[in-house]
């Protein structure tokens, strides 16, 4: 992990431990479990369309760009994404390099009613049966943060709440790794974590070694018409974008250009 990276996991494991103080991870384990909900795997159902599946994203900053949306009006930009045709939504809960928050995946669950995936860095289970009281119908489990046999056994916690897991990557030997522990929905994340470049050509080359009864979705630096033309053709299932409809002072019309809808 590069130098940000290992910030953002040990403050994660810090605020976690926090957090477990207040409420212990008995007692989130009992709450996740009471909790009833219509179905299970929403947000991996979600995906399993024959036409592109977009994942827009609520995220107020990130390490790279820094404040991105000064007036960050969470709920409205969700109502807006799911008025336009999205398929999910992601939503940022990392509060110190992100300005994300619990509260924000909770509203905006209140406000919508397709899926939407907790978008922080899974460090520990307590997490995932947090992320299940919050509302979230999928959490983000990254290769690079987790080694193989916390990913396996938090793939089956998710399993045992019925939460979906999209199991990031980077690199060939991360998809060896995701496949083998039973990742159901991978996502290429274009972005290089160590200098945090992109380079959507990432997808376009680890496609080929995701087999097609996998989910695949291509995640980061997704900017243009010609960008999403592109992903299309390789043939993934779904593209998770965040800075492009975060920085559109016309969220709606940009997804319908992307869509083909003039």
């Amino acid at each position: 992990m590069n130098n940000i990276l290992k910030e953002i996991v040990g403050y994660t494991k810090f605020r976690i431990d926090e957090e477990k103080m207040k409420i212990s991870l008995e007692k989130t384990i009992e709450l996740a479990f009471s909790i009833q909900t219509e179905s299970n795997f929403r947000f991996e159902n979600a995906l399993k369309t024959k036409e592109i599946s977009l994942i827009c994203e609520c995220k107020k900053a990130s390490p790279s760009m820094g404040i991105i949306d000064y007036n960050y009006n969470y709920i409205n930009i969700a109502r807006e994404y799911e008025a336009s045709g999205a398929s999910c939504i992601s939503v940022l809960t990392e509060p110190k390099w992100f300005m994300g928050s619990d509260d924000h995946l909770v509203d905006v669950v209140k406000n919508v009613s397709i899926p939407c995936i907790r978008k922080d860095f899974i460090v520990d289970e307590y997490m995932i049966y947090q992320s299940k009281i919050i509302g979230a119908s999928a959490v983000l489990l990254i290769c690079s943060v987790l080694d193989k046999d916390s990913l396996r056994r938090y793939l089956r916690i998710c399993q045992d709440l019925g939460l979906s897991a999209l199991v990031e990557v980077h690199t060939e030997n991360e998809i060896d790794i995701a496949l083998e522990v039973g990742a159901r929905i991978i996502g290429v994340n274009n972005r290089n974590l160590k200098d945090f470049s992109v380079d959507i050509r990432t997808s376009e080359r680890l496609r080929k070694v995701v087999p097609s009864d996998v989910l695949f979705v291509s995640e980061s630096g997704i900017k243009t018409e010609s960008d999403v033309r592109r992903l299309i053709e390789i043939g993934v299932d779904a593209m998770l974008i965040g800075e492009a409809f975060m920085k559109s002072d016309n969220k709606s019309k940009l997804i319908d250009s992307w869509r083909g809808k003039k």
